[in-house]
C-alpha cells in the first residue's frame, strides 16, 4: 500500500521533488542534479519517509532527460506513473498562486498522483524496440535534412536554369546525380545526349537515356548565361552532392533498421496488422515499447508517422 506519493518535475539539468503523505502534508522538497549520485540519494531518502509503506513515484516526462531517473527507479524496482504536461498544467490552474515553479509543478504531480486512479504504471521497452526507436529516430532527422537540401537545391537553381528545376521532382535521384557534375545550359549541351546517358550508367542511374533526353531538351531551349551562374552551379553541385551522401545513410538506416526488427520476436505478427507497412511497423515497435512508455490496457501508444522515403 502506498504511503507516500514523489512527484517529480523533470529538467534538462535538474529535477524538482515533492513528496507527499496520505494527508497531502509534505514530507520532502529538493531540487536535484541530473546525475546518477544525487538521484540515488532521493531515491533512499524518499523510501525513508514512507518506511514500511510504498513509494509511488510520477513523472511529467517519460523520455529524454527523465531516462537515467526511470532507469534508476525500474532497477530499485520502484512504481512510477505518467502525467502528461497538459494534465500537469491543467491541474495547476486549481492551486492556489498564479506563479510556475518547479516546486509547485512536483507538487502538483504527487496531489495528482495521490488523488486520481487508474494512471498507468510505467514499464521498460525491450532491447529491440528502444534501439529502434534511436535508429528511426535518427532517419526521421536525416529525411528532414534531404527535405531541406532539396527545397535549398531547387530555390538555386530556380535562378540559372528554370526549365531543369521543373524536371526535378519528376527525375528524383537520377538528376541529383546529373547535377553533381552538370548544372548550367551550356555544359549540359556541350556534353550531348550520348555523353550524358554514358555518364549516368557509369554511376547507376535508371533510365539514363530518358533522363539525358530531358536535360539537353531543355537545355537547347536556353542559350543565355545569366548573372553569377558560375557561382550558383558550384552551389548547386555542392548541394547534390550532399543530397547524396544523406541518401546513402538513409539506405544504410534503413538496412540496420530492417535487420533490428527482424530480430524481435513479435516482428512477424506487427507486420501482419492492418495498416502496418515495412517502415510503420518499425516505428510503431520504436515507440510503443519505448523505456517509460505507458503499458496497460487502457492505453493506446499513438504513433508517430514516419517520414517519407528519398525519392
Amino acid at each position: 500500500m502506498f504511503t507516500i506519493w514523489a512527484g517529480v518535475d523533470i529538467g534538462k539539468e535538474h529535477h524538482h521533488c515533492v513528496a507527499l503523505d496520505a494527508r497531502g502534508d509534505q514530507g520532502l522538497s529538493r531540487r536535484v542534479g541530473n546525475d546518477e549520485p544525487e538521484l540515488l540519494e532521493l531515491i533512499q531518502d524518499v523510501l525513508a519517509l514512507a518506511g514500511q509503506g510504498e513509494v509511488l513515484w510520477a513523472v511529467d516526462t517519460n523520455h529524454g532527460s527523465a531516462a537515467l531517473l526511470i532507469g534508476l527507479l525500474l532497477e530499485h524496482g520502484q512504481p512510477m506513473v505518467y502525467l502528461t504536461g497538459l494534465a500537469v498544467h491543467r491541474a495547476s490552474a486549481s492551486y492556489r498562486g498564479q506563479g510556475k515553479t518547479d516546486a509547485k509543478d512536483a507538487h502538483v504531480i504527487a496531489e495528482q498522483a495521490r488523488m486520481r486512479q487508474g494512471l498507468g504504471l510505467l514499464r521498460p521497452g525491450d532491447e529491440v524496440a528502444v534501439d529502434l526507436r534511436i535508429l528511426t529516430g535518427r532517419r526521421l532527422d536525416l529525411v528532414n535534412d534531404r527535405t531541406r537540401q532539396i527545397n535549398r537545391l531547387r530555390e538555386q537553381l530556380l535562378e540559372i536554369f528554370p526549365a531543369l528545376e521543373r524536371a526535378l521532382s519528376r527525375k528524383g535521384r537520377g538528376l541529383v546525380v546529373l547535377l553533381t557534375c552538370y548544372q548550367t545550359p551550356a555544359a549540359i549541351r556541350r556534353a550531348g545526349v550520348r555523353r550524358l546517358e554514358s555518364w549516368l550508367k557509369n554511376r547507376g542511374v535508371k533510365n539514363a537515356y530518358s533522363l539525358a533526353e530531358t536535360a539537353f531538351g531543355v537545355a537547347q531551349a536556353q542559350h543565355i548565361s545569366l548573372p553569377g551562374e558560375q557561382l550558383a552551379a558550384a552551389m548547386v553541385a555542392r548541394i547534390a552532392r550532399g543530397v547524396l551522401v544523406l541518401d546513402a545513410e538513409i539506405g544504410e538506416l534503413d538496412a540496420l533498421i530492417e535487420a533490428r526488427f527482424h530480430e524481435h520476436p513479435r516482428a512477424k505478427v506487427i507486420e501482419t496488422l492492418p495498416g502496418m507497412g515495412p517502415t510503420r511497423s518499425r516505428v510503431h515497435r520504436g515507440n510503443r515499447l519505448r523505456p517509460g512508455r505507458i503499458r496497460h490496457p487502457g492505453s493506446a501508444g499513438r504513433l508517430r508517422r514516419p517520414g517519407p522515403s528519398p525519392a
